[in-house]
């Protein structure tokens, strides 16, 4: 079990995760932060478990949190729901205000539409592809867009981490992967974004060990364009 606190009148919690994934990773912090026991169960996603597929037929992907044997499915839906069901275990994700929870939304969300669909032309199209060099200039000008968003804060909720930097966080272990099948450097093109990063790891111990090592994430990619037929 992980965590230090019970998980309340919920039930038992369950996380169906990949340790890559950057949609379960965020599960992880939120869970962590809140200081919720739970139990994670590691899928293999390229051989998908029972449990999976009957926790969440519609996608069948990770994350999926089980509450009392319940299915909550969708990362950034699961945020929502341990940020309610445990209003009272630790800071919450969202802030108070409708307008700034309507903002931090928002940005959520924008990384889930822009960021992941640039990055997968960068790691998962051939080498020399005109698609690689497409992708860099696209995820390059979303890092600058989120980068402007945080601007001199230290992070994008402000003084402490928030939902927008739990969505977003669990991507830094990738910008490695991003960086060498992309001939660039995040720190280079969003400085801000690359300190941000760091700073979310280095003063919240509940992301460090959330998260896996770029290292790890890397050989995981090259594993998999082995397994497309890519290299």
């Amino acid at each position: 079990m992980e965590g230090d606190k019970a998980s309340g009148g919920c039930g038992g919690l369950v996380l169906l995760n990949c340790f890559v994934s950057p949609f379960g990773n965020r599960v992880r912090i939120a869970l962590k932060r809140k200081g919720l026991a739970y139990e994670e169960k590691p899928e293999n996603l390229a051989a998908k478990s029972a449990l999976l597929l009957s926790s969440n037929p519609v996608h069948a992907k990770v994350p999926v949190l089980l509450v009392g044997g319940k299915s909550v499915c969708e990362s950034l839906v699961i945020l929502e729901f341990i940020d309610e069901a445990f209003a009272g275990a630790g800071e919450p994700l969202l802030p108070a205000a409708p307008c700034a929870r309507a903002h931090a939304r928002f940005w959520a969300s924008y990384v889930d539409t822009k960021l992941p669909e640039s990055a997968v032309r960068v790691w998962r199209s051939p080498k020399g592809a005109a698609a690689v060099e497409e992708g860099k200039k696209d995820l390059v000008a979303v890092l600058k867009t989120l980068e402007a968003e945080l601007g001199a804060k230290p992070y994008f909720a402000g003084d402490a981490l928030g939902y927008v930097d739990v969505a977003l966080v669990p991507f830094a272990p990738w910008f490695l992967t991003y960086e060498r099948f992309g001939g660039f450097a995040v720190a280079a093109e969003c400085p801000a974004l690359a300190a941000w990063a760091e700073r979310c790891a280095r003063e919240n111990t509940f992301v460090a060990e959330s998260l896996p090592e770029p290292e790890q994430v890397f050989q995981f990619v090259c594993g998999m364009r082995k397994m497309f037929g890519l290299d």
